[in-house]
């Protein structure tokens, strides 16, 4: 069975800690328990979750739905938001982890990329450059989620015109926002080999498209 990898990047800086990131726990343990309910999904999605802050962390290596076993994370006390070297990590994961199409044998499926952040790369230069490199890449689709009113907006659209702005950062919005990601990669999950890219579903109302 061909592969759909999904890879989430989730801002874990400073200004996560406390409610928000508790709420991101429990959007998580929605999403996964959402996903496992599709017996599509369950064949073919294998996750990636990776955080950033002061250092980039893979929390969960990519892993077949049916074995994920999700912890508990967390956030330190302060610190910036290395969202370009969190992208330079996801290239090499994708070097290490994607397998290819070759000679008798089909590869994995473009692979999903979800990104949520509440504030802005501090390491910005890098982060540029790192855009760059992505949109070289071929994804199903890229999402960006500008979580909380400090997120910058228009450094998430550099990486993708996909992004959905949540106003609030509590545990019904974050729930909404990964109960819709969920939906979306089983939409991917389904239409795989239709299309080159994953149709997205309409997002719930507590989730705005930036435009």
């Amino acid at each position: 069975m061909r592969r759909l990898p999904v890879y989430l990047l989730l801002d874990t800086s400073g200004s996560m800690r406390g409610e928000p990131i508790a709420a991101v726990n429990v959007g998580l343990q929605a999403l996964i328990a959402s996903l496992r309910q599709d017996p599509s999904a369950l064949e073919t999605v294998h996750v990636c979750i990776m955080t950033f802050d002061a250092a980039i962390t893979q929390v969960v290596p990519l892993t077949p739905l049916d074995q994920l076993q999700l912890p508990t994370i967390t956030t330190p006390q302060s610190g910036p938001t290395l969202l370009g070297l969190a992208l330079e990590s996801l290239v090499a994961a994708l070097d290490r982890d994607i397998v290819r199409n070759s000679e008798g044998a089909k590869g994995d499926w473009a692979p999903l990329l979800f990104v949520m952040t509440d504030g802005s790369p501090t390491d910005l230069q890098v982060y540029e450059e790192q855009v760059t490199i992505i949109k070289r890449r071929a994804f199903g689709n890229i999402i960006g989620c500008a979580a909380g009113p400090k997120a910058k907006q228009e450094y998430l659209l550099q990486l993708t015109p996909h992004v959905y702005a949540l106003d609030t950062m509590d545990s019904a919005s974050f729930t909404s926002f990964f109960k819709w990601v969920s939906e979306a990669v089983s939409t991917g999950s389904r239409s795989q080999g239709a299309t080159d890219t994953a149709s997205l579903p309409p997002p719930p109302k507590e989730i705005q498209l930036v435009v």
